[in-house]
């Protein structure tokens, strides 16, 4: 954006453009980037394509030079929106740290705003202190050739990237989440995280799904226990609100009415055996003082030597607003775990290879990644149907067992984000360029 000799509240516009949009010149109109506004006068230009505006209002909108954004004009309104403007919410920044200000998510806001300059999209990055005075004055980050602070107009979107519950429930964060929803008809969404509890609760109600849904309840201590392990030879025990496999508790009922309970640990698995069921119960009791556990039927899954699989789905609403999958991953657990999550030692396989290598006969392996599919679209358009939360991306966990049957494990509205992919340069994965197709859609652009 050259600003050349422009008034204050002049933009200069390409004629043609101007023409097609029938866009009046040299006279006031209103213009919109986010929440910003500004009346400005348009003078066409025929030797140019581009859009030009003042250092003034450049300073306003915290633009820097050369930014791509994409023009709509509502004649009704007589209003020149200029955006979309997208606000990604992350938990934490480190200023002391100029190459990587985000830590391990600098490399995915990195490849969101390379995604938002190819789109026309102008993104900024912020966090729970940026927004403590509320919403007439957010402080972020954006990418200008480096990485900088600035003040910024509401948003368009929002994408809620908060990895920590304590912060998505600060009082500042919920009420600058209402506040511009209410005030600037923002949109807001992955606005909160699920608990396993919630997850299970809601698509019950739907009857297309029971089939996807082991039993599971939230746990009340010995009669859940009683009545869950004389139902099934193994039980898991869930934390409602955890992740990355914490917490999480195997029990197996042996012949003779003992018990094996297995729990992930920081470096393995405990691994304890209890005579009967008050033992194993008062064993587990000082675990579950301060967590609610949800306990869910254990499944027979599909091995690779040995080892359990597991599907994590990537689904994501695209530019029409729709679920699509983005992409499907197998998971083998470690060789002393029972969880295959990357964080106790898990690896990760293409569906096909997990599949071909399990013991599944071939007719089902033949149609296990259009199933998995399947069943991963339904488990996000269920969410959809029964939360009255808006969410644009979830993390599906599937499992299949040795029948071939497809069971949901968990579903996981904060998917990693980590710099744990290498990207050549300028690579913009699948899954960021359609964050920005649901941000534009959102945003009416």
């Amino acid at each position: 954006m050259n600003p050349g000799v422009l008034g204050d509240s002049d933009i200069v516009l390409g004629a043609a453009v101007a023409k097609r949009m029938k866009i009046p010149s040299q006279t006031p109109i209103r213009m919109l980037f986010g929440s910003f506004e500004h009346y400005v006068r348009v003078i066409p230009q025929s030797k140019t394509s581009t859009l030009r505006i003042s250092p003034y209002l450049a300073g306003k909108m915290g633009l820097p030079p050369q930014t791509v954004l994409r023009l709509v004009y509502t004649p009704n309104s007589r209003t020149l929106h200029l955006g979309p403007v997208i606000g990604v919410l992350i938990s934490r920044d480190y200023p002391g740290n100029p190459e990587r200000p985000f830590g391990q998510i600098t490399a995915f806001c990195r490849e969101m705003t390379a995604a938002g300059q190819k789109q026309g999209a102008f993104v900024y990055f912020i966090t729970p202190e940026g927004i403590e005075q509320g919403v007439s004055s957010i402080r972020g980050w954006l990418l200008d050739k480096t990485w900088r602070t600035a003040e910024f107009p509401v948003a368009d979107v929002y994408y809620n990237r908060l990895t920590s519950r304590k912060l998505e429930n600060k009082p500042s964060v919920q009420h600058f989440m209402r506040e511009v929803k209410s005030r600037y008809r923002s949109h807001f969404f992955n606005e909160k995280y699920l608990d396993k509890t919630e997850v299970f609760d809601a698509l019950q109600k739907d009857g297309r799904l029971v089939r996807y849904l082991p039993e599971s309840h939230l746990h009340r201590g010995l009669a859940s226990l009683k009545s869950m392990l004389s139902k099934y030879p193994v039980v898991f025990l869930k934390p409602v609100k955890g992740s990355l496999g914490k917490g999480i508790i195997r029990i197996q009922r042996m012949p003779g009415g003992s018990f094996i309970s297995q729990t992930t640990q920081e470096y393995g698995i405990r691994k304890q055996n209890h005579d009967n069921l008050t033992k194993l119960h008062n064993a587990l009791t000082g675990k579950m003082k301060s967590t609610r556990y949800q306990i869910q039927q254990g499944l027979q899954l599909i091995e690779v030597a040995k080892r359990p699989v597991d599907f994590r789905a990537l689904v994501q609403k695209n530019s029409h607003g729709q679920w699509a999958v983005t992409s499907v991953v197998a998971r083998i657990a470690g060789s002393q775990h029972f969880v295959s999550n990357l964080a106790r030692g898990g690896t990760l396989s293409t569906v096909k290879e997990a599949v071909d290598r399990s013991s599944l006969p071939t007719a089902i392996k033949q149609k296990a990644g259009v199933r998995l599919n399947k069943a991963a679209l339904e488990i996000a358009q269920g969410m959809d149907d029964q939360s009255p939360a808006h969410f644009g991306e979830l993390g599906i966990d599937l499992a299949m067992d040795q029948s071939g049957r497809i069971w949901l494990l968990e579903v996981n509205s904060k998917p990693s984000k980590n710099d744990n992919t290498p990207l050549g340069d300028n690579k913009i994965r699948p899954s960021v360029r359609r964050l920005l197709d649901y941000a534009s859609y959102l945003s009416g652009y």
